[in-house]
């Protein structure tokens, strides 16, 4: 029988420049997972921070090479969508590289600050605001453009231009406008419900910008929930879009920049073979096609990446800790950890990763289901991207397997609750940070431990009083025992009676 090693190499071009296997054991951009479980355990996280900065300058490479072969114009800026990852260290990280940002929500903006004060960020640096916002998100972002910061809100419907009239003095207010995209066809609406139909922004400009010699419609945002796709869908949305900017530009001189938001895609399978750089190249093209058949310039293109930034710098790592034969045909190997808690893309979306066992890569394999440790029927993973069946290798009882999900790193802490109360109480597992020195030495440091019951009782509310109680047994500790008191009060009743008695006999 084949190992497991013979079924990968005869499915896929393997190794990668990601993937590799020395000694029986899987390597994930050249390091040794199993040195990492040995020293971590298991459920473990992990982030391989140099990922980030790879990809931020892969696309500028891709948008720098399309610009020159197009001879186009414009500039090109690389935003980061915070609701990807919200975590100090994926910002720091590809703050390191130059970078603008891209918010989604009130409380992004104290993370914004924090930035500022610890150096991070300049007040030059880009904040596209966007989402629907509600009052504390346009009192943060009309504060922080009356303090100087190139804060650009992306307006999503016909009423958030009013809060900046009232709450805004700086001379120059900038604005975007989010335009109301048509939904994928097989989606369960026509029209998205976010940004301003198309036919409502001539009317938005001309009425509430354009009379207010303080507001400049500088950008317009064009956002497709499946990503940059190299679709007929796709091009058909940019094309209506791209006219749309060229119609607004020809009466609003000073719009010169739009924001394409939907990012690159990123590997999800070892199958996964995505020609960016074509992708890029047909982008640029288009935009500049129709704005020279529409005479004007071409615009500043910005992008907001957020999975593409960050996903591929995430792992999760298990140990198959039982295996259960529940009928004639159906192995399931049981993992120390959970899916609907860890990787909820793959229970709320049935989103695939790349699946990997961390050893034993000579054994042979055989079919099984992954399953996970809460109680609902939902909690497991049976089938890959490229696949309908699942492979593992064979182990004996003396043998122990660990497997992988890889390029897990966008959304799942934020959309499993990290930190807080998940299905079963199942703990947040372990968070190891992996980076390298300037000699390209490995460097490890752990961001979070697992979370522990106290956190969990805390959160229930079981520890609240907590504090009070053991003040108030420390007090009784102290008093006397009420047996003591009430012998005490006997003997002083009985004294005060003598006493009495002597004085009457006197």
């Amino acid at each position: 029988m084949k190992s497991y090693i013979d079924l990968i190499q005869q499915s896929f071009e393997f190794p990668t420049m990601e993937f590799n296997v020395e000694d029986n054991q899987l390597l994930f951009n050249n390091v040794p997972l199993m040195d990492i479980i040995n020293e971590h355990g298991t459920p473990l996280k992990l982030t391989y921070l140099p990922k980030i900065g790879e990809h931020i300058e892969n696309a500028r490479m891709f948008f720098r090479n399309a610009f020159k072969r197009h001879n186009y114009k414009g500039t090109y800026t690389y935003c980061y969508c915070t609701k990807s990852s919200h975590f100090s260290f994926v910002l720091e990280e590809a703050l390191k590289h130059n970078i603008h940002i891209e918010t989604s929500s009130s409380y992004d903006i104290p993370i914004i600050r924090e930035l500022y004060r610890t150096g991070h960020i300049t007040k030059s640096t880009y904040i596209l605001a966007n989402g629907f916002k509600r009052p504390l998100y346009t009192q943060y972002l009309s504060e922080l453009i009356n303090e100087g910061f190139n804060a650009i809100p992306i307006l999503d419907n016909l009423k958030e231009i009013e809060s900046y009239e009232q709450l805004t003095n700086a001379e120059t207010v900038n604005f975007g406008i989010r335009i109301a995209t048509d939904e994928e066809p097989n989606f369960a609406f026509y029209t998205s419900r976010l940004g301003i139909r198309y036919n409502d922004v001539l009317d938005l400009y001309k009425e509430k910008i354009k009379p207010n010699p303080r507001f400049n419609l500088k950008m317009l945002h064009f956002f497709i929930n499946t990503g940059i796709k190299d679709s007929a869908y796709y091009w058909s949305e940019l094309t209506r879009f791209m006219f749309k900017y060229c119609e607004m530009q020809k009466i609003c001189p000073e719009l010169d920049s739009i924001d394409i938001g939907g990012g690159l895609p990123i590997q999800t399978s070892l199958t996964s073979n995505y020609d960016y750089q074509q992708m890029v190249d047909e982008i640029v093209e288009n935009i500049q096609w129709i704005c020279n058949k529409n005479n004007v310039p071409v615009p500043h293109i910005f992008t907001e990446f957020g999975s593409y930034t960050v996903g591929e710098s995430g792992a999760v790592m298990y140990k198959v800790i039982d295996k259960k034969l529940q009928n004639d045909k159906e192995l399931w190997y049981m993992i120390d950890g959970s899916f609907i808690t860890h990787l909820p893309d793959s229970w709320g979306m049935n989103q695939k990763y790349i699946m990997m066992p961390i050893n034993n890569w000579d054994n042979p394999y055989q079919k099984v289901n992954l399953g996970g440790l809460t109680c609902d029927s939902q909690d497991f993973y049976n089938t890959e991207m490229h696949s309908s069946d699942l492979y593992l290798p064979i182990f004996t009882e003396d043998e122990t397997q660990y497997i992988g999900f890889f390029h897990t790193g966008a959304y799942q802490e934020s959309l499993g609750g990290y930190g807080g109360i998940q299905h079963c109480l199942i703990p947040a597992p372990k968070h190891v940070l992996i980076d390298r020195d300037e000699e390209g030495a490995i460097v490890t440091r752990v961001f979070a431990d697992a979370q522990d019951s106290e956190s969990m009782l805390k959160i229930l509310g079981y520890g609240r009083d907590r504090a009070f109680v053991e003040k108030k047994m420390e007090k009784l500790q102290e008093e006397p025992r009420p047996e003591e008191v009430a012998e005490v009060e006997e003997k002083g009743a009985v004294a005060k009676k003598a006493e009495k008695r002597q004085l009457i006999q006197k």
